[in-house]
């Protein structure tokens, strides 16, 4: 399976948070990094979910400390994240309105992204002309 068309799922997306915010680190490390989130999964769940990021090349063993192997992301956030925001857009038959009508009326955007999003957009038409 190639690294680009790797298809997670929610708690696997949660699973590769550590592994994207460090550049190595042990299973044991990543399940406690995720104790502090809200939706933590546990030493033995990350463990398995670990396991099947493995499995579809989305970590890698980079080397062994101890007992202990050291991961690291194999996949780049950014790329996953494109790829699951160009699927829900194609649900909408490619219009992005819905979608940001949702969000900022559900005020699940922060000012600070608001910001970055009008600096986006400036950027952009300023390269249209």
């Amino acid at each position: 399976m190639k690294k680009e068309s790797v298809k997670l799922s929610k708690l696997e997306l949660l699973v590769m948070r550590p592994f994207w915010e460090n550049d190595e680190i042990t299973i044991r490390d990543a399940a406690t990094h995720l104790e502090n989130s809200k939706d933590d999964p546990g030493y033995s769940t990350v463990q398995t979910i670990a396991g099947r990021l493995e499995k579809k090349g989305a970590i890698e063993k980079t080397q062994k400390i101890g007992k202990a192997w050291l991961f690291r992301a194999s996949v780049e956030r950014k790329k996953i994240l494109s790829r699951m925001v160009d699927e829900i857009v194609a649900l909408f038959g490619g219009g992005t309105n819905p979608i940001l009508s949702h969000l900022v009326e559900s005020e699940q955007i922060t000012k600070e992204e608001l910001d970055d999003i009008r600096e986006m957009i400036e950027a952009k038409e300023n390269t249209k002309d």
